[in-house]
């Protein structure tokens, strides 16, 4: 009987993944979530700006994987809490990370190895799949950053508030970078079988 191959995520069906190339990719999706930061709009009526790093982090899982994909965004946390201006606005520093937006961080790291999971599966292969694994991701994220906003901010004092001044006004934003993300994915894809061929 023959072995099936699981499939590998983008990266792994265009090179080899070795341990050089690996770390490469990793410190490269770390980069890009820090460069996609500095995309910035801030909201004078919460602690949270509006930022590029979800589209980021979409892509990172998708085209790393699951492993590989969380790492950059470990990386990328941990780069900026030791001090590097990788955050929102230039910001680093351990205060970030334990501070108002930390929660969205640490969701940064688990929605890129469940949407990593999600790509090993097949399920970003087409543009309904790739939204429903980036919607997913983009779930995690606040599911992990609205409750630490709760606790982090003494001037949030329910849960309603956490929610106005920590989702609400990114829904529209984060439904365009996951459009955008699905239609990108799918047609880097096929690209890929074509190269394979």
């Amino acid at each position: 009987m023959q072995a099936t191959i699981p499939r590998q995520v983008i990266t792994g069906a265009v090179v080899p993944r070795s341990a050089v190339v690996s770390a490469v990719l990793v410190a490269g999706f770390a980069l890009l979530t820090a460069a996609a930061a500095q995309v910035v709009i801030p909201l004078g009526f919460t602690p949270v700006p509006i930022t590029g790093q979800t589209f980021a982090v979409l892509l990172a899982g998708a085209a790393l994987g699951s492993t590989h994909g969380a790492a950059s965004q470990l990386l990328y946390v941990a780069l900026g809490a030791v001090g590097l201006p990788f955050f929102a606005e230039g910001t680093g520093g351990w205060s970030v990370v334990a501070g108002a937006t930390g929660g969205y961080l640490v969701g940064f790291v688990v929605a890129a190895w469940v949407i990593g999971y999600l790509a090993e599966h097949k399920q970003d292969r087409n543009v309904v799949g790739a939204v429903s694994t980036f919607l997913t991701g983009s779930v995690i994220i606040y599911a992990v950053g609205v409750p630490w906003l709760y606790f982090a901010v003494d001037a949030i004092e329910t849960g309603d508030q956490a929610i106005a001044a920590g989702l609400l006004p990114f829904i529209a934003g984060d439904v365009t970078k996951v459009g955008l993300a699905a239609l990108v994915l799918p047609t880097a894809w096929r690209a890929v079988d074509r190269v394979r061929r």
